[in-house]
């Protein structure tokens, strides 16, 4: 089974860290952000497509073909036209159901395995501040996702997608969304067009670490060293 990680990104909000460091490449308790995520996949996953763009090739030099069992293979985004454009480059080499997930974040090995339980399924995180940044992600009476909205919202409790999807080849027949008032093709913008077509799961993070600043990497080291049975392989 295959997976991908959108790693193309440099992360100006980490300033100096990620002038020659790609962000994905940033250090949290002793392992590189690619690391955390590639350490715990399941047995189930025997490929890793990596889609990389700023200073991709020290991506290469770190990971090589081969990296703890699993085959890794490259794309290369050039330019960042979205979450979306990143997925659409890697359609080629998409056979069966996969997972995606961003590469400069941080999530726990049972939320990957309870993904992977579905075809079609969206990692989502309760809010626990009044107000929060993201996209807020609503259902329908069955539980299914119904729509996502991006911005900043108000609320309790609010779901926030969080960035972590199992799909199957058969997105790739949707045409890219851009995401409202930009230049950029969004992932999740183009998977609510499969809601009346698929069911679309939910399914509840433990834990999801969003690596935004500086401050998030002191608080992931912090989170991590009490979680270690959650992130651990």
């Amino acid at each position: 089974m295959q997976i991908v990680i959108l790693a193309g990104g440099r992360g100006v909000r980490m300033g100096a860290l990620t002038e020659t460091t790609p962000k994905p490449m940033l250090m949290v308790a002793g392992k590189n952000l690619l690391q955390h995520k590639i350490d715990i996949l399941p047995k189930e996953i025997d490929e890793v497509i990596l889609v990389v763009g700023y200073l991709g090739e020290k991506i290469r030099e770190f990971f090589g073909d081969n990296y703890n069992g699993k085959k890794i293979k490259y794309v290369v985004q050039k330019e960042l036209f979205g979450t979306g454009d990143a997925l659409w480059k890697t359609k080629d080499l998409i056979n069966k159901k996969f997972l995606v997930m961003m590469g400069d974040d941080i999530y726990s090995k049972n939320d990957i395995e309870k993904c992977l339980a579905h075809d079609w399924a969206v990692l989502v995180k309760r809010s626990v501040d009044k107000i929060c940044s993201g996209g807020k992600v609503i259902l329908d009476k069955d539980g299914h996702i119904k729509d996502i909205i991006e911005g900043k919202h108000e609320g309790d409790n609010l779901l926030i997608n969080a960035a972590l999807y199992s799909l199957t080849p058969a997105i790739f027949k949707y045409p890219l969304v851009k995401i409202p008032g930009r230049e950029e093709f969004g992932l999740p913008q183009t998977l609510l067009q499969a809601v009346d077509d698929f069911p679309i799961k939910v399914v509840q993070s433990e834990l999801w670490l969003q690596m935004s600043n500086r401050e998030d990497l002191k608080e992931a080291e912090k989170i991590i060293a009490r979680n270690s049975e959650v992130t651990s392989h």
